[in-house]
């Protein structure tokens, strides 16, 4: 197989990788599109931008990060005009994201007319979910008609590292149960039972779930409901609120790990307040997925406060030493993928950096293969 390209667009940056085979050969990203002073004006801009600079000879196919794909796309999928119009139909339940993945793919598709476009879904992975995991309790005709249910995100990553974690441990991907964490800026825990996605804490939408950078997680509804009526605020506004001005952010004025720890060293009560929110949510979430895979055999922290924060991975599993989960000190102040749990343990702890690119890579090239 030749080249491959990788195209990660996010709100307001894309991510690419070349590579040749599992080799890199060219990788960037564009930041700061569409701000005042910052990067080209949109999405198109920077596509553009990115495909004048490389050297694109002999590449077999392009592959696009698309953050939703609906009960529709549960596999990587071969981008036609058909598979294009139903990806726009999703932008409602991703507005945030699918119009910058879409742009994406559309600039590539006139640039590259011959080379095939593979979309690869956040969503896909946890289409495994069952029907008792993905449901909302709500009626089940309104859930139907306006598409209500738990679709997950981060798939590529929590596929990715699941199976990096059965590598590390040195034992097939289909006997081992994991428990990965991706806490980045956005964050999620998902419960992986031999390859398959069976509980995940993002639902509808990335909001649900973990306390993130600026997004609440897990809310009681009630409190939309009482914002609306006794503060005022509109949709929009509760909308930006929960999903712009919470979570660290929302707590302690800060949404970068790094910083927030250093107040906390220094004793500032907003931070420290807001660093056990943020740990004792992942606490819970690693307790309930265990309790519904039955046996672990990993815990595995990622992205880039899951790879760099030791302190946060150290207070999000205090107290789950009775179900086997411990972590070492020193091992866990190292670095690279390694175990940080001490030898013997029930459970291994792992860390290990993600790498979505690679693995929207593999999914492309396998969509490709299979085709010819």
């Amino acid at each position: 197989m030749s080249k491959v390209l990788v195209l990660n667009s996010g709100s307001s940056s894309v991510k690419y990788r070349l590579y040749d085979g599992d080799r890199v050969l060219d990788r960037g990203t564009v930041e700061r599109i569409g701000e005042p002073g910052g990067g080209p004006s949109d999405h198109t801009g920077a596509i553009r931008q990115i495909l004048d600079g490389l050297d694109l000879t002999g590449l077999a196919v392009v592959g696009h990060r698309v953050v939703h794909g609906g009960r529709r796309f549960t596999a990587p999928t071969l981008v036609d005009d058909a598979v294009l119009a139903a990806i726009t139909d999703l932008v409602p339940l991703a507005p945030l994201h699918n119009p910058a993945n879409l742009a994406g793919i559309e600039v590539a598709r006139q640039a590259l007319p011959e080379v095939p476009q593979v979309a690869v879904f956040d969503t896909a992975f946890h289409h495994t979910l069952p029907d008792s995991a993905a449901t909302y309790a709500i009626d089940r005709e309104v859930a139907q008609r306006y598409s209500i249910r738990r679709y997950g995100f981060h798939g590529t990553s929590h596929a990715y590292v699941s199976r990096r974690t059965a590598e590390l441990l040195d034992r097939p991907y289909e006997e081992i149960n994991t428990v990965t964490l991706h806490l980045g800026n956005g964050a999620s825990a998902c419960a992986v039972a031999g390859g398959r996605s069976v509980a995940t804490s993002m639902g509808m939408s990335p909001l649900e779930g973990l306390v993130m950078g600026t997004r609440s997680g897990d809310l009681d509804p009630t409190i939309v409901f009482h914002l609306r009526r006794e503060g005022g605020l509109g949709v929009d506004e509760i909308d930006d609120l929960l999903n712009h001005r919470s979570g660290l952010l929302g707590l302690s004025g800060v949404n970068d790990m790094r910083e927030l720890l250093a107040r906390r060293a220094a004793g500032d009560e907003a931070a420290t307040l807001a660093f056990d929110v943020y740990c004792r949510r992942i606490t819970g979430y690693v307790g309930a997925y265990y309790a519904l895979l039955g046996r672990v055999d990993a815990v595995t922290f990622t992205a880039g406060v899951g790879e760099h924060a030791a302190p946060v991975r150290t207070a999000a599993l205090a107290g789950l030493d009775r179900l086997g989960i411990t972590v070492d000190p020193d091992r866990n102040e190292g670095s690279g993928d390694r175990f940080i749990s001490p030898d013997g343990a029930e459970v291994a702890v792992c860390v290990i950096g993600t790498d979505e690119e690679r693995e929207i890579a593999r999914a492309a090239r396998a969509v490709v293969t299979a085709r010819s």
